[in-house]
């Protein structure tokens, strides 16, 4: 399977190709492992990309690696898990419902977050979306992904001097990614079409996307592009950025989203049984079923009842400005004839999505989403009870508590952000199956097995890993701005890889409120100074969306605030955050911080992954985290209970509870140390955290809470 462009590769190691091609190489490190193995240095250059790897790596380098005994042993390794891993009669599903294995799952995301090498994810929904798909193949289910393969991808991000966020875009080359072109049943490749109206002095025009295959183990994602001849130059953007242009470039994304994925199907040959719309972006595919149905010869109420009965939304957020909306003008622009289509009136249509806001009547993707499909859920208890209030006058006939809006909390991948030092440690107390059972509470017990002593080694050691890399990261960028030698080797000292560091990385929306920390500055000083010896780090990184203002003034913040007397040296803003960045820091840092304002975050995962490496959650009791602490794996931040007059009063409060906590419970219990130099009492917190976080918020959970709660009642409809 040698590609062209690739460095001849050895046929003892030919395989290497088909690896680089199946993301399943993402969550199991002794892949990874071998192209480190056959050059460290370009591994790193190439950023954890093999497809590049091949295209760039020496064929003296390959040659050496297929004849040296120690690597073909490892590499035949590798190749035994990956062929087992494929066979298929193993898997969950597979086992539990072996008669709807013909019946495939669609699931529609604006993004997937699978690795730092394909940079088409934004945050959070874009990585739930990417671990979703990486367990819908370890669970084996019928499962294909739809989406976009943006050929800019999100934006990178640097920060100047003064603490400015810049944006970047840099294109990626689908000949050096891990995608290859889609083909249909009859071997030519997928483009598909979507009627788009009239705009920048072009006539009513067909825009085309050419779709993508992305392998992730045993599932499948298709992402369209429409940077293709012939799309005229504006066209070509439309699928350019993650969430960029203005209020019609995004409507005219979403219907390439929705309408073109329902159509890519089609031309591949793939009829699912379940579409699953991730978030109301792909909300569409609802009316492209709807016309399709209408054609075949159904009314359009008996279309509706279809589609109801086989969709499922997930809604992800609680803030109003995170659902999309349009003025009914621009819907009648872009879907001229969908009401004849559809054989309803033109009022009819519009009612279909009709949210009414202090401006006018808009049509809402996420009404437009709740109406068209049977099953609904937000992505944590709270959020659940947050999303009935919310949409609860789409139901004026039922209480609130009744309103048909469940809840599936969100879940992590757990191999994808496992730490591989704590795996090893995991293999030898947990046993090597482990991982299939992950969700299982009883497995966890065996935590308390490991002797704290080897469970403090490794963690001193993950948080001398993330310093190490913050180093490396802030030196890299030093010389980018072409600072003095002297200055690149002060790098050298930065951090302490034996202080308290606490992380918070996330995007860096306001009501995360990332500047909480500095409400009492002068406070949070003597925080960090303690005595001289028990003192405290922090660790920043997140991006704010390039039109998020009040966001990348709160980085500036961050970034301003590092170099502050008393706080410089131990404040430090990590530039590009991604998904390697986060894997650095949710493993490395000893407390994961996290200050929403209630209840603002739906659910959250970061602390999540940080919670199944050990890092203890320090968070206000929102989204996930109000189901998980109990009292003794973490701390809480507030009183969740509390009513406040004005957001003042509550980030007050809120500030000076985390303070309290810092200098009362945090700093002292994770120095205070026995004869042995461990700290029993902090051991005896990461270990239950580890207890009660991984399997409850593991993705293997969630996938089956999906999969028998709401996937299954729509396959046997």
């Amino acid at each position: 399977m040698n590609q062209i462009g690739f460095t001849p590769v050895p046929n003892r190691i030919s395989r290497l190709v088909e690896i680089a091609y199946n993301l399943w190489w993402t969550w199991h490190p002794e892949a990874q492992e071998l192209f480190r193995r056959i050059d460290a240095r370009l591994w790193e250059d190439v950023y954890h990309n093999p497809v590049l790897f091949l295209r760039e790596v020496r064929q003296s380098a390959l040659d050496k690696a297929a004849n040296d005994s120690e690597f073909i042993r490892e590499y035949h390794n590798v190749l035994t898990l990956f062929d087992e891993y494929h066979v298929f009669e193993h898997t969950w599903f597979k086992q539990t419902f072996p008669n709807r294995l013909d019946r495939p799952i669609a699931y529609f995301s604006a993004e997937f977050g699978l690795h730092e090498c394909l940079p088409i994810y934004s945050g959070g929904l874009g990585v739930l979306s990417g671990d979703h798909t990486k367990e819908a193949s370890d669970l084996g289910l019928p499962f294909v992904g739809v989406g976009f393969l943006y050929p800019q991808g999100y934006f990178k991000q640097t920060i100047t001097p003064s603490g400015e966020q810049e944006a970047s875009y840099v294109k990626v080359r689908f000949a050096e990614v891990p995608a290859t072109p889609a083909f249909a049943p009859d071997g030519k490749e997928v483009v598909v079409s979507v009627d788009l109206p009239a705009r920048y002095n072009l006539p009513d025009r067909k825009v085309y996307a050419k779709v993508y295959k992305i392998q992730v183990g045993l599932a499948t994602l298709y992402l369209m592009d429409t940077d293709i001849h012939p799309n005229a130059p504006e066209d070509r953007e439309l699928s350019a950025r993650l969430y960029g242009g203005d209020q019609e470039m995004r409507l005219a994304q979403e219907m390439v989203l929705g309408i073109g994925g329902v159509r890519a199907l089609r031309a591949l040959g793939i009829e699912p049984a379940v579409y699953h719309m991730n978030e109301g972006h792909s909300a569409f595919l609802v009316l492209e079923r709807a016309r399709e149905l209408v054609a075949a010869g159904f009314s359009f109420a008996e279309a509706q009842d279809i589609i109801r009965g086989t969709t499922v939304f997930t809604t992800h957020t609680p803030v109003p400005a995170g659902h999309d909306a349009f003025p009914f003008s621009m819907i009648d622009r872009y879907f001229p004839t969908m009401h004849d289509e559809l054989k309803i009136s033109r009022e009819a249509f519009l009612e279909l999505a009709r949210q009414d806001q202090s401006w006018g009547p808009t049509f809402s993707m996420t009404v437009l989403a709740l109406r068209m499909s049977g099953r609904h859920n937000g992505v944590s208890k709270l959020h659940g009870a947050v999303s009935r209030k919310m949409w609860g006058w789409l139901w004026p006939d039922k209480p609130e508590d009744e309103v048909p809006i469940t809840h599936v909390t969100n879940g992590i991948h757990t191999e994808s952000w496992l730490s591989p030092r704590l795996k090893a440690l995991f293999d030898e107390f947990l046993g090597k199956q482990w991982t299939l059972r992950i969700d299982d509470p009883a497995l966890w017990e065996g935590i308390e097995y490991i002797p704290d002593e080897d469970l403090w080694e490794i963690m001193n050691d993950m948080r001398a890993d993330l310093v190490h890399f913050v180093r490396m990261r802030t030196r890299q960028r030093l010389a980018r701005l072409g600072h003095a030698p002297h200055d690149l080797q002060a790098t050298e000292s930065l951090l302490d890889p034996n202080v308290l560091t606490i992380g918070f990385a996330r995007r860096f929306a306001t009501y995360k409120r990332a500047t909480l920390l500095f409400h009492d500055v002068e406070r949070l000083k003597r925080i960090i100074h303690g005595d001289g010896i028990r003192r405290v780090q922090f660790i920043f990184a997140g991006k704010a969306h390039p039109r998020d203002e009040p966001g990348k003034a709160f980085i500036r913040e961050v970034y301003q605030r590092s170099f502050e007397p008393g706080l410089a040296g131990h404040i430090i803003f990590v530039e590009d955050y991604d998904i390697n960045v986060a894997r650095q820091m949710v493993a490395g840092a000893d407390v994961w911080l996290n200050t929403p304002r209630r209840p603002l975050e739906a659910s959250g995962t970061s602390g999540q992954k940080a919670g199944l490496n050990g890092t203890l959650n320090l968070s206000i009791l929102d989204g996930w985290w109000a189901e998980g602490f109990n009292g003794k794996n973490g701390w809480a931040i507030g009183d969740a209970s509390a009513e406040y007059d004005s957001e003042e009063a509550q980030n007050h409060a809120d500030a000076m509870s985390l303070y309290d906590l810092l200098e009362n419970q945090v700093v002292p219990t994770f120095y205070q140390r026995d004869e042995k130099g461990i700290p029993r009492q902090w051991m005896k917190m990461v270990k239950e955290c580890i207890r009660t976080i991984a399997p409850q918020f593991s993705m293997t959970r969630m996938v089956k809470d999906y999969t028998v709660r709401l996937y299954m009642p729509c396959l046997e409809e």
